[in-house]
């Protein structure tokens, strides 16, 4: 039975999170003493008191989430003798969850890999103006639907001009995220219902993610990782935007910086990890999310979330 380590993105972070690990073991307070460090910022309170508003804001949820990540695996090496590199076949991430994937792998020390990611948050934030663009998920929805439904609300029947509607996250199992701004969103969340969509959900973001929109915050991220240095990662990274293998420090900058504006093919990853001969998958962090979708999108294999001290205790009796 091979295992692969999975690393959740941005919608898991809650205040609190983090909190048990820290109270518990010496490893996870070093992880967030070095990430408050990085970032000149005491994030670990913010991550174990809130308030939640501030959490959620894109620049600070995003080095929060890989922070957690980290400190799970850093638990699991210390307190259980866990070996990344002989005992994980595959690491993937949804989204900022790549990055926490590579620092995992050691790709990225933690400082570096806290410092892009805060970086990554505020140019996404900045790409676009507050209310230009929006998000929504399509709950019963197949990848070729939601792309037949962003073509159709691309023009504004007002004004015939053209407007970004672009599928977001392919996450399987019937749910698409799409992009773009928020008239053609709009459109396609008022016109999904008459295309066989179960239900289209507007979603409470601050700007339009993983669509072209984008553009100027993948520039910004492609100049920081020219200046970032990579490692060839211990164990391959399964890439967003390839749902492939990647090894090649290079080629991994330039995964991360498609990221920014390509689709999440969260659904095509899962499916290669299990071609790749993964059955067995851990969620290391905040939440559950992922461990959910690996339910619908690899039935046959068995995933858990582990993200606090009962859940590391547990997972390590399994192995």
């Amino acid at each position: 039975m091979a295992l692969a380590f999975v690393f959740p993105g941005q919608g898991s972070q809650a205040p609190g999170m983090g909190r048990d690990l820290a109270a518990a073991f010496p490893a996870a307070r070093e992880v967030f003493q070095e990430v408050d460090e990085a970032l000149k910022q005491k994030l670990s309170t913010l991550m174990f008191e809130g308030p939640a508003e501030e959490l959620t804001l894109t620049a600070n949820a995003q080095p929060a989430l890989m922070a957690h990540s980290v400190a799970v695996l850093r638990v699991l090496e210390r307190e259980g003798g866990f070996d990344l590199a002989t005992r994980v076949a595959l690491v993937a991430g949804h989204s900022l969850g790549e990055y926490s994937a590579l620092t995992a792998a050691r790709a990225f020390d933690l400082p570096t890999a806290a410092r892009l990611l805060r970086l990554r948050g505020e140019a996404m934030q900045k790409a676009t103006p507050p209310g230009f663009g929006a998000m929504a998920a399509l709950l019963g929805a197949e990848l070729e639907q939601a792309r037949a439904l962003c073509e159709a609300a691309r023009t504004d029947p007002e004004t015939g001009q053209a407007e970004v509607a672009e599928v977001a996250n392919d996450n399987g199992g019937g749910q698409v995220v799409i992009s773009g701004h928020k008239g053609a969103i709009d459109r396609a969340v008022a016109a999904a219902p008459g295309a066989g969509i179960k239900r289209a959900m507007p979603l409470p973001v601050s700007a339009p993610f993983h669509c072209s929109l984008m553009a100027p915050a993948a520039d910004a991220m492609g100049e920081a990782l020219e200046r970032a240095r990579i490692a060839a990662p211990v164990v391959p990274v399964v890439a967003n935007v390839s749902a492939d293998k990647a090894t090649d420090p290079a080629a991994i900058r330039d995964l991360l910086v498609r990221q920014v504006t390509g689709t999440v093919r969260w659904r095509d990853c899962v499916a290669a990890m299990a071609a790749m001969g993964c059955d067995r998958f851990a969620e290391l962090g905040a939440g559950k999310v992922l461990t959910g979708l690996m339910k619908r999108n690899a039935p046959d294999a068995t995933a858990v979330a582990v993200g606090n001290p009962a859940d590391i205790e547990a997972f390590l009796k399994t192995l």
